[in-house]
């Protein structure tokens, strides 16, 4: 995969992340509103209709974990190494022992020494949100530190990588691997959705990439299967979250973060996954009516 190049120290000056006034949907806005009341944590989201550029949001710039959403910026690190030509899609890479990251991954499960191509070990970061692999990932995308510059390169204060991370140890102990905020998440979507990650083609790259998502159970599944959503959701006891972008006739991307929440359960009726259920549900009835 080689992509026509463009410099990234460009992109911050071509399309930096400043604050400018968008119309709010007030409509929706206060649909929304009344969903999230009495919520017990925190919660923030950002919607923004793609064809109308109204906005509806709440603690949109409050910084939130971002649990296996990670992976999307750490997708970007990996996208910037194949447009330099550093990684080629379809190259060999060689599962070692040392790599093992223990839970339920599929790759953890490999043998020492076996053979993955780093198409599939990107496949499995972002469809299954294989840990492994994402943390294999990270250490060839130049570490969270280099994904951390890339970020900055495209405007996003908050949205970092911790983990594993030089200097981020004490945001790792607050929002653990990862931080972002709705919005800046919701944004950096959009940008893909525009273009202007990396470059067009990377960008639509990635968007097929985020088309496979097998946690389909929660926002996703307020949506008709035969609409595409490109998506990651992310989870640990105290925060479940997703971002969509969702290609129906008025297309729209999505942003729901929460933290800090009483029902740490893992049971589908889960307040965290319920409420975000809702909110997904509520804005595909409303562009869709």
């Amino acid at each position: 995969m080689m992509p026509k190049k463009r410099n990234i120290w460009l992109c911050i000056a071509c399309f930096p992340l400043v604050t400018i006034a968008q119309p709010t949907d007030k409509i929706l806005q206060k649909k929304l509103q009344a969903l999230v009341q009495g919520f017990k944590g925190d919660c923030g989201y950002y919607v923004k209709n793609l064809q109308s550029g109204k906005v509806a949001q709440y603690n949109a710039d409050s910084i939130y974990p971002t649990a296996s959403i990670v992976k999307v910026p750490i997708l970007i690190g990996i996208m910037d190494k194949l447009d330099k030509q550093q990684l080629s899609y379809h190259q060999s890479l060689t599962y070692t022992d040392s790599l093992f990251y223990s839970g339920e991954d599929i790759l953890g499960s490999f043998k020492n020494n076996e053979k993955i191509s780093l198409a599939k070990v990107i496949m499995l970061m972002l469809t299954t949100s294989d840990n492994t692999a994402s943390l294999w990932l990270q250490q060839l995308a130049g570490t969270g530190t280099r994904i951390n510059e890339i970020l900055q390169q495209y405007g996003f204060v908050h949205s970092r990588v911790n983990s594993r991370t030089m200097g981020r140890e004490v945001y790792k102990n607050e929002y653990g691997w990862g931080q972002t905020t709705p919005k800046e998440m919701a944004t950096f979507f959009e940008y893909m959705y525009s273009g202007k990650i990396i470059n067009d083609s990377a960008s639509k790259k990635m968007i097929r990439l985020l088309g496979r998502n097998y946690w389909d159970e929660e926002a996703i599944s307020q949506i008709p299967a035969t609409v595409f959503v490109a998506s990651k959701n992310g989870a640990v006891s105290a925060s479940r979250s997703e971002v969509l972008l969702v290609m129906a006739k008025q297309p729209y991307i999505v942003s729901i973060f929460t933290n800090n929440i009483a029902d740490k359960s893992w049971e589908p009726n889960n307040e965290a996954w319920a409420l975000t259920r809702s909110i997904s549900n509520c804005i595909f009835a409303y562009y869709n009516k």
